[in-house]
């Protein structure tokens, strides 16, 4: 990552391209190489570095990325999701510090955060663009940033806080406590809350670049997840009170472009049908009809959901090939571009926001609102409302987002650590579970290189 190397872009024109401000459009063919000590120069070159940011997400893409896919396979397979056709230390929970898939995530992710930070600094002082729209990129970039760090502090516990392009400042730079790396997220998500507008940013009735509730929905999880229940209950009251965001009609609509489920999406493959639509389609569904698929779901999950659920229905599908019987993903039904049902990738939803709410005020003591928004999430499945006690009414929400949040976006990974579940629920399914793999490890070669970079234990 030194100071002056290039940022790579690839990204698609209209889909990235802004008007307000007078800004220009990105050309038809942006340029994928641009040194840093010049792509801030011009307006449009400054949206070409932005749409890159998210072109590195790789929503649309198989392969090894922190911003889409390798989460939700490699957490899942982890947690009591998924199971795997072939051998995976991550069923078993044996990953070790060489193992490459956490090399790709931490690789994956201090690259693109190191375009964020350069989308930072490079945008906050150029005289391309209006002051305004200065603000609001910035406080695009730094949700962004909010957002990678959050993956990375509920992978890998505490991190290195690179906010910096200087190599020579961050190269030796050590691990952050925990509690550092959420005040560097809150602090990021408080601006662009401040700053971020109602309307997304990205083209007409799109919602692959975040706005004001986008940042509101990741700063309720992060509220959640750090226990401060008051501040999470407020973020997702505000998305509700907007009335933009209503929960999808059944469940195979969800993750379809046009849902108005979604509060944050990144665009499917739209080239042709040899592209992927979105990388979990690819990676989780079978190659063919003819073939069993790799990755299969968990009995465990399998048998967690009710009967008639329209859920299970519908994000699980089974087949059965040669005398035996598969279940498999399904949430995103296309493994390559159909443009008829054109799907994007889901990164915020609102049935999440309602569960966050829900166990938010049960936290709160406020039962009835409680079991209201569980109810909620509920009834669109075509289940009946809560009956249990108050005392069992955050088992049931918990519950509710294991079926709900099933292989996406390490939920149940996260859920498991964050309430102290983990070592109860893991070490009862499977025999080669330790305490010590609820963090992955700091890949091998960055503590080689390193040596203020100390190894998570069990490592």
């Amino acid at each position: 990552m030194k100071k002056n190397r290039s940022i790579y872009m690839i990204a698609a024109a209209a889909l990235f391209a802004m008007s307000c401000n007078k800004l220009v459009d990105i050309p038809a063919h942006p340029i994928d190489q641009i040194s840093e000590s010049t792509v801030f120069r011009d307006s449009a070159d400054i949206i070409s570095a932005v749409a890159g940011v998210y072109s590195n997400f790789k929503a649309n893409a198989s392969g090894g990325s922190l911003g889409a896919t390798m989460v939700t396979v490699n957490t899942g397979l982890a947690a009591d999701e998924l199971t795997y056709a072939y051998s995976s230390t991550y069923v078993n929970n044996a990953y070790l510090g060489d193992d490459g898939a956490v090399l790709s995530l931490w690789n994956s992710a201090y690259s693109n955060l190191y375009q964020m930070n350069a989308c930072i600094a490079g945008i906050g002082g150029t005289s391309a663009i209006s002051d305004s729209l200065k603000r609001a990129l910035v406080a695009e970039m730094k949700f962004d940033r909010a957002f990678y760090y959050f993956q990375m502090v509920n992978l890998f516990g505490g991190v290195p806080l690179i906010t910096s392009t200087d190599y020579n400042k961050t190269a030796q730079q050590g691990r952050a406590s925990v509690d550092e790396v959420y005040q560097l997220i809150q602090a990021d998500l408080a601006e662009a809350r401040a700053v971020l507008k109602a309307k997304y940013p990205s083209s007409a009735g799109t919602k692959f670049r975040p706005n004001l509730y986008t940042a509101m929905a990741l700063s309720a999880k992060v509220f959640l997840y750090r226990q401060q229940w008051d501040s999470a209950a407020l973020m997702v009251n505000q998305i509700l009170a907007s009335g933009n965001y209503a929960l999808a009609t059944t469940p195979s609509t969800v993750f379809l472009q046009s849902s108005n489920e979604v509060i944050w999406n990144l665009p499917g493959s739209n080239v042709s049908t040899s592209n992927f639509q979105t990388g979990e389609g690819y990676t989780l569904l079978p190659s063919s009809i003819y073939s069993a698929p790799a990755y299969q779901v968990n009995r465990i999950l399998v048998n967690a959901y009710e009967a008639n659920d329209l859920r299970k229905a519908s994000w699980i599908t089974q087949t059965t090939l040669y005398g035996s019987t598969y279940n498999y993903p399904s949430k995103y039904k296309n493994r390559v571009l159909v443009a008829a049902t054109t799907e994007a990738y889901v990164m915020l939803r609102l049935a999440d926001m309602y569960l966050v709410l829900a166990e938010a005020q049960a936290h709160l003591g406020n039962y009835s609102d409680a079991i209201t928004n569980l109810n909620t999430v509920r009834s669109r499945a075509g289940l009946g409302g809560y009956e249990g006690t108050n005392d069992d009414l955050l088992a049931a929400i918990y519950h509710e987002r294991q079926v709900e949040m099933a292989f996406e976006w390490g939920n149940r990974w996260y859920d498991l650590k964050r309430t102290g579940m983990i070592d109860a629920v893991l070490g009862a399914e499977k025999s080669t579970w330790k305490s010590t793999a609820a963090l992955l490890p700091i890949p091998a070669t960055q503590v080689q290189a390193n040596p203020n970079l100390t190894q998570n234990d069990g490592y």
